[in-house]
This record gives C-alpha cells, structure tokens and sequence, in this order.
C-alpha cells in the first residue's frame, strides 16, 4: 500500500484504535490521545473528509471510509507486528509501542512481510 504520510497514517490509526476501545470517536477525543488542540484536530478532520478517508456524521462522530478502514487497518497491522517483534527482542512494552510508532511508516512493504512472516512463526 503507498504511503498516505505520516500524519494521515496516524490519524486514521488513531480513529481505528479509539473505534475499537470505545465504540465512537469525536474530535475532543482524538486531541486527549494526540494531545493536540481541538481546533489542529478540525483542521486534519476537515482534509481527512477532503479526501476521502471519513465522514463525519450529524452527531458529530468521526467515522472512517472504507479507504480510510483500509489504510488504518494496515497501519495498524504494522503497528502491532512490530510490537511484537520489539517485544520478542527483549524491548520493553513502553518502549517498543513508541518505536514502533516511528518505524511503521518508514519501512518498505517487503521488510514488513517479512518482519511479519518471523513474529508469526
């Protein structure tokens, strides 16, 4: 999958991760995760609706597109994956889930499956 950039990839795992925790997401609940204002988060929702990665819906809940389900959830794959890995090589939890967060979107589609293909083994 080509990358979207870093921040697109974020946001969308953000809204996926929070979906999942709690259901619904809505803009004050990504800028508690992120820690970013409320108005930096209109701002990124607003592209993210350009487009086309999600809606946001009368009740004002964010809600991911099917692109946008797309591309979190390969992020997110990422994301856990190398976790896992950074886990199994003896990287605290802490840590790991930090550095996996930088890693996930620089590695290429080849290194990822592989990394994958050893973690799952």
């Amino acid at each position: 999958m080509e990358s979207l950039g870093e921040s697109t990839e974020d946001y969308l795992e953000k809204i996926l991760m929070l979906s999942e925790r709690n259901g619904s997401v809505r803009s004050i609940d990504l800028a508690r995760e992120l820690h970013f204002s409320k108005p930096s988060i209109s701002i990124a929702m607003k592209k993210l609706v350009d487009k086309g990665y999600v809606i946001m819906g009368d009740d004002k809940e964010i809600h991911l597109t099917e692109a946008g389900h797309e591309a979190a959830a390969h992020t997110y794959e990422r994301h856990k994956t190398l976790i896992k890995l950074l886990t199994i090589l003896g990287v605290e939890q802490g840590t790991a889930e930090e550095d996996a967060c930088r890693i996930e979107h620089d590695i290429s589609d080849e290194t990822f499956e592989r990394i994958k293909e050893f973690v799952n083994k």
